[in-house]
């Protein structure tokens, strides 16, 4: 008997990284549907506000109208205070978008990079139904268990139950930060088919954001 589905997890990994003075968020470019790729240029990064940047994997559809949603409430905020809403406020506004559709959710999960108003790298990282977290690293995705432990190996965030809390922000460089996103994507391309074909990084800093685009595997 046939059975309506509403959702369709359509695969792909998003990375971020929190720095001192930057933040990197990094997607690769495939759209797979179970064995099939329906694109290899398809983007899952969006630029919401002037320093804050969301990468989201899962149901393509859901992803679409969730940025969509997002970029229309930053408009009208941006219209009725006369600024761009900050990262932190962008962060609060996703979580409580993903949690009023709780009910239905919104199948995408969600990694939000940038820079908060003391110009210091942020990440915070989501589940389905708007649970968020400010971390230093994140990944999510279908790729997401294969990139985490050598992200932790190698940025090591401290404990949030330390006390006195310690800064999550990773202590390597901006471009030391690019090159280990550019080693775990190729590395989890190797085991991840629904990962591949191109990389796209996004860095953001104080003078503002640039993309660079590389090739992964295609098979």
């Amino acid at each position: 008997m046939a059975r309506f589905d509403p959702y369709e997890n359509n695969g792909g990994t998003c990375v971020a990284i929190a720095g001192a003075d930057y933040c990197v968020v990094a997607a690769d470019t495939r759209l797979s549907a179970g064995y099939n790729i329906l694109s290899r240029d398809s983007s899952k990064i969006a630029h919401l506000a002037d320093k804050c940047v969301l990468a989201s994997s899962g149901f393509q559809g859901d992803v679409k109208a969730l940025q969509r949603n997002l970029a229309a409430k930053e408009l009208v905020y941006e219209h009725n205070h006369n600024k761009k809403m900050s990262c932190p406020a962008m962060a609060q506004l996703l979580s409580n978008t993903l949690y009023y559709k709780r009910f239905f959710p919104y199948y995408a999960f969600n990694v939000l990079g940038g820079l908060d108003s003391h110009g210091k790298g942020c990440v915070f990282t989501y589940d389905a139904v708007g649970s968020y977290e400010r971390t230093g690293y994140s990944a999510q995705g279908t790729g997401a268990a294969l990139m985490m432990p050598v992200l932790d190996n190698q940025l090591k965030s401290p404990s949030p139950l330390l006390l006195p809390a310690r800064d999550a922000v990773t202590p390597l460089s901006e471009s030391d930060a690019v090159d280990l996103v550019k080693d775990v994507f190729a590395s989890a391309t190797e085991r991840d088919i629904y990962t591949g074909d191109k990389l796209e990084i996004v860095v953001i800093n104080s003078s503002g954001s640039h993309r660079e685009c590389i090739e992964l595997r295609k098979d």
